[in-house]
């Protein structure tokens, strides 16, 4: 193992709160344990997740860091007993049960992936936490196959360009909600139907755009009365898939639609997943994803950069839901 400092500089959160509450700190650097790589961390992406942490709302799993960050790109710089796929020097990209804002961090040897050629590190960053979410949800859960409509809540959001750019190119029409022109256009580049939720009524959009039959698979991350709205909204047999709630999780919701229609409602959280579960979303995108990625066809869009040091300006941004794609600090 090569030669560590004992101390690194991490993001810690002074208190649950604002974007004002995360500081600059000095704690110990970890050691990997069994399964475990040790990564230099060159950037790590900004997540949702990451200020409801902030917040004292979604406390990290047990045995989880309390630094934030749920995805990171570095380089290998140790390997705990058992670990067979990486060496010191390899460059990954890796989904973390936290810790991401910080000079180095862990995470198990399953969930790296290799950073794809063409990308810079930066970029690589912006991958993990984003793609594995759309990949479990859009194309397992909800089953998107080629010729079926995807709606997708918050196009322009992390989660939703690649959700859109994913299924456009797997041969599935899209449907992205979004709040002004500006984002409107955006999702368009990307190979979707834009549809402005501040002027028109998305639910009636969705018919007119699929000859009134409706989304197969909803992508929905803002819950609220889009719930109800959601099953308007889908087709026959389609499947609504719900990864966050922004808008609350609560709703008064009529049932008859969803008998009627023979509609599946699910969901699903990512990071409390098993390691097995992770690590097998992790081999279908290499298998995959990483290839699109590797021939320009996939590629994650990045509104800001920001340095560590200035993580609360990055949630800030986060927080105001001007950006289009990720936010991403870089240490």
């Amino acid at each position: 193992m090569a030669e560590l400092p004992k101390t690194m500089k991490a993001i810690a959160i002074r208190e649950p709160g604002g974007p004002e509450v995360l500081e600059l700190a000095e704690i110990e650097t970890p050691l990997p344990a069994h399964g475990e790589i040790l990564i230099r961390v060159n950037a790590a992406g900004v997540n949702r997740p990451d200020t409801i942490q902030r917040m004292g709302l979604y406390p990290p799993p047990p045995g989880a860091p309390e630094t934030p960050g749920l995805e990171v790109a570095g380089e290998v710089v140790a390997t705990g007993p058992g670990v067979t796929r990486w060496q010191a020097g390899d460059k990954v990209c890796a989904l973390v049960g936290g810790g991401g804002y910080a000079e180095y961090c862990l995470a198990h040897e399953a969930h790296a992936l290799p950073v794809p050629k063409g990308l810079s590190i930066t970029e690589a960053a912006a991958l993990p936490e984003t793609f594995f979410t759309v990949w479990t949800n859009v194309f397992e859960r909800g089953a998107l196959k080629p010729g079926e409509t995807l709606l997708v809540h918050g196009g322009t959001s992390g989660i939703g360009t690649t959700a859109i750019q994913l299924a456009a190119i797997f041969g599935s029409k899209v449907i992205a909600t979004a709040g002004s022109a500006e984002k409107c256009a955006a999702c368009g580049k990307l190979g979707a139907h834009a549809v402005n939720y501040r002027e028109q009524d998305f639910v009636e959009s969705v018919k007119t755009l699929t000859d009134g039959r409706g989304a197969d698979v909803i992508l929905d991350m803002v819950g609220g009365d889009y719930i109800e709205r959601n099953i308007k909204a889908a087709a026959v047999d389609g499947r609504i898939v719900s990864i966050a709630f922004l808008n609350g999780s609560k709703a008064e919701v009529n049932f008859m639609p969803v008998m009627l229609k023979r509609l599946t409602l699910t969901g699903s959280t990512l990071r409390p997943r098993s390691i097995e579960e992770k690590a097998a979303l992790a081999s279908a995108l290499e298998a995959k994803v990483w290839p699109l990625i590797e021939a320009g066809r996939v590629k994650p869009l990045i509104d800001n950069v920001f340095p560590l040091a200035r993580a609360a300006d990055a949630h800030a941004l986060m927080e105001k839901s001007s950006h289009i794609g990720k936010i991403v600090l870089e240490i």
